[in-house]
Formats: structure tokens, sequence, C-alpha cells
């Protein structure tokens, strides 16, 4: 059936406005859908990392609880190397940290926190390490070099625990004023569910004489 004098016109708009515009159309189709592709690509690729990374992790775990040095090792070095931008690879540094710090072996401890204040993509963990390796420090008696890492910024949720290891760390110098002072501060910045951590700082303090 033959098109009218009206319908004839439309057709013709349409084909100019197609040829005008056509290419840019397909382009930015094109390009959503390589986008589309690309955004489902890096989501299946995000998801495959960390299920490899949470594989390592379980090792990790099960080679610290069963004291297998070696499976520890293997398994953290695989983790840290092949996916440092993961939790999971901070979460098994400070389990490996955990690990030699009970068998003395305080380079290893504080190798593997140092790892995760540098690297963790995670603020929390970060502060976490920070207390951790402050109390190696202090273990090792480096007490300037632990209240340098106790200077250190971190998430108010954490201060009243920063505050408590600075008042051991000043205890184990001789300044037993201002140990006091941190362990005031500790216990006014402990929030009201930490009764027991409130009571293991109000020991100290009064065995300063506070």
């Amino acid at each position: 059936m033959p098109l009218d004098l009206e319908e004839q016109e439309q057709v013709a708009e349409l084909k100019a406005w197609w040829r005008q515009h056509g290419n840019l159309i397909v382009g930015t189709v094109l390009a959503c859908a390589i986008a589309f592709a690309a955004w489902q690509g890096w989501r299946w690729y995000q998801a495959s990392q960390a299920a490899q990374a949470a594989g390592l992790y379980e090792a990790l775990a099960k080679a610290a609880q069963a004291g297998d040095a070696k499976a520890l090792r293997d398994a953290g070095g695989s983790l840290i190397e092949s996916y440092p931008r993961t939790l999971y690879a901070a979460m098994g540094a400070l389990v490996a940290a955990r690990f030699h710090f009970d068998r003395n072996d305080f380079k290893a401890a504080k190798t593997q926190l140092e790892w995760v204040v540098e690297r963790s993509p995670a603020d929390d963990f970060k502060d976490l390490a920070r207390l951790r390796l402050a109390a190696v420090l202090l273990d090792e008696k480096a007490y300037d070099e632990a209240l340098k890492v106790l200077d250190a910024k971190h998430a108010a949720a954490y201060d009243a625990q920063f505050a408590a290891l600075r008042g051991d760390v000043l205890v184990a110098k001789n300044q037993p004023a201002e140990a006091r002072s941190a362990y005031q501060a500790a216990i006014e910045k402990a929030a009201k569910d930490q009764g027991a951590f409130r009571e293991s700082v109000r020991i100290r303090l009064e065995a300063l004489g506070g």
C-alpha cells in the first residue's frame, strides 16, 4: 500500500535524522554494552579474588591453630603476595603476627604488623596493628618507638586503648606522673560497656598512687 504524502515526509525526516545521529546512537549503545560487560567482568573478578583469598586465609588460620609454622608461612606469603588489597590479607597478617609473638619471634611479628599498618585497606585493622605493634615494642623495651607508634592518628573508638597502652609504656620508662595522666585519660575515654577494661586500667592507676 503506497504511503500518502504526510507519511512519506515523516519517513524522509526519519531517514535524515538517522543519517545525522545514527552513528552516535550506535556508538553510545555499543559503549554502554562494553561498559556493562566490563562491569560484570570486574564483579566476577573481584568475587573470584575474594574466594581465593578466603581459601588461603582459612588455610593460614588452620595452620596457626595446629602450630604449623611452615604451612602458616606458605599461606601467609601467598595471601600477601597475590591478594594484598583484600581484607583477608590484613586478617592473615594479624593472625600470623599473633602466632609469631606467642613464640617470642618478635621480629617476624613486627614485620606482619608493619605490613598491616602500611597496606591494609581497612583503618580498623591498621589501628589494631598499631596497638599490637606498640605492645611488641614494649616487650622489647623499645619504649620511644612504642610511643611513636601510639602517637599515630587513629579512630576515636580506640582512644582508650591507645591511652592505656601509653600508660604502660610510660610506667616502664619510669615516668609515673605521665603514666597516671594516660591512665586517667583511658578511663575517661572508655565506653560504658567496657567495664572490665576500665577496672583493669583503674587497678594500674591505683598502683601508681592515682
